[in-house]
């Protein structure tokens, strides 16, 4: 998702004199921008406390894809992070994509966090929405998903639903709310 701007970034543009049709735009889109994190927020909760436990690591999921042997797959587990998903990197998360489509329901459930909130905030550089709204693989991988961490990828994708920016996947997002995550 893009990037919006914050109320104080807002505030330093009328400060400078910026156009009253600009201001009105960007405090529109200042207010996105805090439910946005306030979405952030509930992720944290949503999510506080859940480890990998025997789940499909990030880097043994991209192994996965690359049809790693198994003793590749057991060195790429062990550096895997196991305990605290908001210590994954922002870089893993980009580099690794492709993990998302090889998570397991442990797997998806423990690192669907961090890609989550790198989505929201504008810096995932790929497309998290085709993971949660076309996947066929989907209904698998989020077994394990509480009824609040539920709600937080549905308020994800409701809010994906009024961006522009993911016109071309209405559709998807919408039969994915109405299906599989109306549950």
């Amino acid at each position: 998702m893009r990037k919006y701007p914050t109320l104080k970034e807002v505030e330093e543009m009328r400060a400078r004199g910026f156009d009253t049709s600009v201001l009105v735009e960007q405090l529109e889109l200042a207010k996105r921008g805090e439910a946005l994190e306030a979405l952030v927020a509930e992720t944290h909760e949503a999510f506080a406390g859940v480890t990998l436990g025997s789940g499909t690591g990030l880097l043994e999921a991209n192994g996965l894809d690359d049809y790693a042997s198994e003793q590749k797959l057991a060195e790429y587990r062990a550096n895997d992070e196991k305990l605290d998903w908001k210590s994954i990197s922002l870089k893993r998360l980009n580099r690794y994509s492709s993990s998302l489509s090889f998570f397991d329901a442990e797997g998806m459930r423990f690192h669907l966090p961090a890609f989550l909130i790198a989505d929201i905030r504008g810096l995932y550089d790929f497309e998290l929405i085709y993971n949660l709204a076309q996947s066929t693989l989907i209904e698998d991988q989020c077994t394990l998903l509480t009824p609040e961490q539920r709600a937080v990828v549905r308020k994800y994708l409701e809010f994906a639903a009024q961006e522009e920016e993911f016109e071309r996947d209405h559709d998807h997002i919408r039969r994915a709310l109405e299906n599989y995550w109306a549950k």
